[in-house]
């Protein structure tokens, strides 16, 4: 499975630190069906969480975040990325530091990166962030899902030490910004 949307559906490709977070994240909003943590943007083909964790491979943690049009637009994924990381700190999301960490936008077409480059040269200059906004927007290329212990993490681990501490306060957070974009619980 790459992780590619039916007809009706269409997928979105982030990366903003840990693929943990980010899953986590999106799994929470209206009209997101199926969130798959990966690797993309690297040389290395079906590279290994070990292997991406070295740096070398060129990948970063990056979701598959498949979702209805219909229910949720690709302009408030947008939104969420945006707000749901820091864009300004160069391959680093707090304690995560490596290219493997970076802010990053893979656009499946034409449209996707139009709005992509939009909303960064927007934030930008909106004086948002005091730092400037280093997210790279790239094509989507070969998206390798990552092993099955990383897929729905949180679910699964909530418990963990680095769930709790980091995480967990990340997506209270999200589902306060986010309330009104969230699924029934």
């Amino acid at each position: 499975m790459n992780g590619s949307a039916s007809p009706q559906h269409r997928t979105a490709t982030f990366a903003e630190g840990c693929f943990w977070c980010t899953e986590t994240m999106f799994q929470q909003l209206k009209g997101v069906d199926k969130v798959i943590s990966g690797y993309t943007g690297g040389h290395v083909a079906h590279p290994t969480y070990e292997q991406v964790c070295t740096g070398t491979t060129g990948h970063a943690e990056a979701c598959n975040i498949v979702y209805d049009p219909s229910q949720i637009s690709y302009d408030q994924l947008l939104q969420a990325f945006w707000e749901s990381h820091d864009p300004t700190t160069l391959n680093r999301q707090g304690n995560d530091v490596g290219t493997q960490y970076r802010s990053a936008i893979f656009y499946h077409d034409e449209e996707q990166k139009q709005k992509a480059e939009a909303y960064k040269q927007k934030l930008d200059a909106s004086g948002a962030w005091k730092d400037p906004v280093v997210t790279e927007i790239a094509p989507y290329g070969d998206f390798y899902p990552a092993e099955d212990y990383h897929q729905d993490y949180y679910q699964h681990n909530s418990s963990q030490a680095y769930c709790q501490l980091v995480i967990r306060p990340k997506l209270e957070k999200f589902r306060k910004v986010f309330k009104e974009e969230l699924k029934r619980q």
